[in-house]
């Protein structure tokens, strides 16, 4: 895959529904999962980070997410069902799956329900079980789930790309300041990196095409009951931050023991981002999407 592909962003027809969703790039297929709030447009900045080794990245809207419809699927158990329905409509028989925070429901699902149908799961800061979102204070409510937050961000990402850069990832995991400010210098001085980070800011309001998702998002993750965890049997690396204060690790500790031979990797000090922007993510990516490209062979 290249960054100078442009993708193809469509809404397709499927027998669970209609989802929103793009492609990007050429080669061995990866169902990109986004977290909660997102869309296509956050998949495909996870995407980026495939970038160098040859896969096609499919990025579907969950739904509520932009112009899938909530009707597509409110549970993670239908979400997986809509999964394997869109891999039907592109004539896909297996992907390899990269799912993320909120992503991880319908990610897991769709691994357990579906075996036949992925050839490796790649799982960063998932919710794997019961999860409730953290209380937004009055700040949060206004910048991340009103239309004014939504155009407030948009002008920091054009205007004060650091300033939101920091802003982002201090609220994404327990750092000290100097931790951030060094956080932060190293995103600002990476194209792939700064690029992941300003598109998540502005993706991660919930207003607008975003609320029904995220609404639907915290009610479902709230009553998780089993995602089937034990039934997946695909490789599997799951990558957690040691201090993600969005999604705590135990989320990952606790699937890692469940899924027969799973692979955890706890990077120290990272936050909710660090399989994309902790110092020491890029050879797990490596090793993650070697994976990827095993599995797919």
């Amino acid at each position: 895959m290249s960054d100078s592909f442009e993708p193809m962003v469509t809404v397709a027809a499927t027998d669970r529904g209609e989802v929103e969703y793009a492609v990007l790039g050429d080669g061995d297929p990866v169902l990109i999962v986004h977290g909660s709030p997102g869309g296509y447009d956050q998949g495909l900045a996870m995407a980026q980070f495939l970038a160098d080794h040859g896969f096609r990245a499919i990025a579907p809207s969950r739904p509520g997410y932009l112009r899938t419809p909530l009707s597509s699927g409110t549970t993670p158990a239908e979400q997986a069902d809509l999964h394997a329905a869109l891999l039907d409509r592109l004539g896909i028989d297996r992907v390899g799956v990269l799912c993320w925070s909120g992503g991880g429901p319908s990610a897991y699902r769709f691994a357990a329900q579906y075996p036949e149908r992925v050839s490796a799961l790649i799982c960063s800061a998932a919710v794997s079980g019961h999860f409730e979102f953290r209380h937004e204070n009055t700040s949060d409510r206004i910048v991340m789930g009103t239309g004014f937050g939504r155009w407030l961000l948009q002008k920091m990402r054009k205007h004060t790309p650091a300033q939101l850069v920091a802003a982002t990832i201090g609220s994404e995991g327990a750092l000290t300041k100097e931790q951030i400010k060094a956080r932060t210098s190293q995103v600002m001085a990476d194209d792939r990196q700064r690029r992941f980070v300003l598109t998540l800011a502005v993706t991660a309001n919930h207003s607008g095409g975003r609320r029904a998702g995220y609404l639907n998002d915290r009610a479902q993750m709230a009553e998780i009951g089993s995602l089937q965890l034990e039934r997946i049997a695909v490789p599997c690396v799951l990558v957690h931050g040691s201090v993600d204060s969005d999604v705590p690790v135990e989320q990952s500790r606790t699937a890692a023991a469940a899924i027969p031979g799973a692979e955890l990797v706890e990077l120290a000090d990272g936050t909710h981002l660090a399989f994309f922007i902790h110092p020491d993510a890029s050879p797990v990516r490596d090793r993650a999407f070697a994976l990827l490209r095993q599995a797919a062979d």
